[in-house]
């Protein structure tokens, strides 16, 4: 996070806001760039990619579900725009402690351990501790004690949109992006490749609620896609992971997605509420019980 304050400070917060005696690494001084740097970032990620892949991905047909909000989608976007400054604050005393030198990110490739293969294998070691602690602090968020307090407002949505996937209690957001902070504390990462996967797992996480069900057919073993995260929304105690199918498996938590058996939500809309979908026809989905009171958990 140091190269975009350092950025920021050159062209913006020097010269046009702090004055000149206020040293450039004063606590207090990066303290408060790092809010406006951090709220700023997250509100300009949020709003383009959801954005994008509202009009471009997104099946609007989806919103004829009998499960889709009145003015879901405005919704998603103010309970977002009200939790983001929230989850800031937390997550800058993670950065502060970052830009000062306490993490293990590194500047230059010669710095990693084992030079452009000790690149490749953060990235590799990054996803896989996301993935990880992702997984078990989801399910945590599913406990009956803290459930409803932190995150059942995420789950109001049970078709979601793009704009739901930062649509969270400030307290269940900051949780689940702990993992992302953390990694550099203990384990080496060059600093360009950490902001790259910052924007990459946020991108990530719009695309899981984006209702875009294709995942390439020999990956959909392995991967946790939109089809996995929809049956998550629906069903609730299943597919809690971020990226992979790994932790569900093993966790006993992993189930199928039902739009990739052709038993999904666009299915709904075509048999029960009889419009037709000129969204993308590939995303295949045949039938889906949502309404028997059983196969739908409507906690």
């Amino acid at each position: 996070m140091d190269l975009v304050l350092n950025v920021a400070d050159y062209y913006f917060f020097t010269p046009y806001v702090y004055p000149s005696t206020w040293p450039e690494d004063e606590i207090i001084r990066q303290s408060l760039s790092l809010l406006v740097v951090t709220n700023l970032g997250a509100y300009i990620l949020y709003f383009l990619f959801a954005t994008l892949s509202y009009y471009f991905i997104f099946d609007h047909s989806l919103k004829k579900h009998p499960l889709f909000l009145e003015n879901q989608v405005y919704r998603e976007i103010m309970c977002t725009v009200k939790a983001l400054p929230w989850i800031s604050i937390p997550t800058v005393a993670i950065f502060l402690a970052e830009i000062r030198g306490y993490s293990k990110l590194y500047d230059r490739i010669e710095d990693s351990p084992y030079g452009w293969l000790g690149v490749i294998l953060s990235m590799a070691s990054f996803l896989f501790f996301t993935d990880m602690s992702i997984y078990w602090i989801h399910r945590g968020l599913h406990h009956k004690l803290v459930y409803k307090r932190l995150h059942k407002p995420h789950h109001v949505w049970k078709i979601t949109t793009p704009f739901a996937s930062h649509a969270f209690h400030p307290m269940d957001g900051f949780l689940q992006g702990v993992p992302y902070h953390i990694y550099p504390f203990f384990f080496p990462l060059h600093k360009v490749v950490y902001l790259a996967l910052y924007i990459i797992v946020n991108l990530w996480t719009i695309s899981i609620h984006d209702g875009y069900y294709q995942v390439p057919k020999i990956l959909e073993p392995f991967i946790n896609g939109a089809a996995h995260h929809t049956d998550h929304h629906l069903f609730f105690d299943y597919n809690y992971g971020q990226y992979f199918t790994l932790w569900d498996r093993i966790g006993g938590s992993f189930k199928y997605p039902s739009a990739l058996k052709g038993t999904g939500p666009m299915h709904y809309i075509k048999k029960v509420v009889g419009k037709n979908v000129n969204g993308h026809a590939r995303n295949g989905c045949q039938n889906e019980e949502l309404f028997n009171g059983e196969n739908l958990k409507t906690k």
